[in-house]
Order: C-alpha cells, then structure tokens, then sequence
C-alpha cells in the first residue's frame, strides 16, 4: 500500500492570511485525528504575504478518500473559502520508495537505496 502526499498552495486576501491560519486549527486538528492521517499541516509562506502551503501525508488512497468524505474536510473547505481565495493549486502523490534525506555520515543523497 503506498502512501499519498499532497501539496498545495491557498492564496488568499494577505490581510486575512493569519486570520485563515489561526482560526484553521480546529480543522487541522480534526484531519490529524482521523484514521489514515500521518501528517497534515497549513503553514505561512515566507516569500509569498497571500500563501498557505499545505502539506499532507496518508497512510492510503482508502484513508485520503475516507477524509475527503468526514466533516473535517468539508469544514475545512468551507473555512478556507470565506478568506478571499484567489489561487489555489493542489497535487496529490503517490509514494513508490522511501528513504532519509541523510546518509549515516550526515550526508544528503539523492538516491532510493
């Protein structure tokens, strides 16, 4: 079974955009409780003043379409929308291989295995 990451950017009015994130954590909140959920975060940009980056990882296709279809993804939905989006860009990833960024000699490689 592999795993699905999805990464998006939530463009949003700047002068709402901290707002958005903090009154976003009751919903962040209830997709970390969900079965299936590993990680899921909203985060400021720091290049962009209208950007939300989100990040999230799942243990499975079943587990994404499982939050697709729980209040926590509806309520975060409509959260989001009442801060004046004006891009929003998402991609979703599914996972073949997996390894750390560091070798034991605290190296960064590139390579799977």
């Amino acid at each position: 079974m592999a795993k699905i990451l999805i990464s998006a950017q939530i463009d949003v009015d700047p002068a709402r955009r901290a707002e958005a994130l903090e009154t976003a954590r009751v919903h962040i909140a209830a997709a970390l409780a969900e079965k299936g959920c590993i990680h899921y975060d909203w985060s400021a940009c720091a290049m962009n003043p209208a950007r939300i980056n989100v990040f999230e990882e799942w243990e499975s296709e079943e587990a994404l379409a499982a939050h697709f279809r729980d209040p926590a993804y509806l309520g975060m939905r409509d959260h989001i929308g009442r801060f004046g989006i004006t891009s929003a860009v998402s991609r979703k990833y599914r996972v073949d291989a997996e390894a750390p960024v560091y070798d034991e000699a605290g190296l960064p490689s590139a390579a799977f295995g």
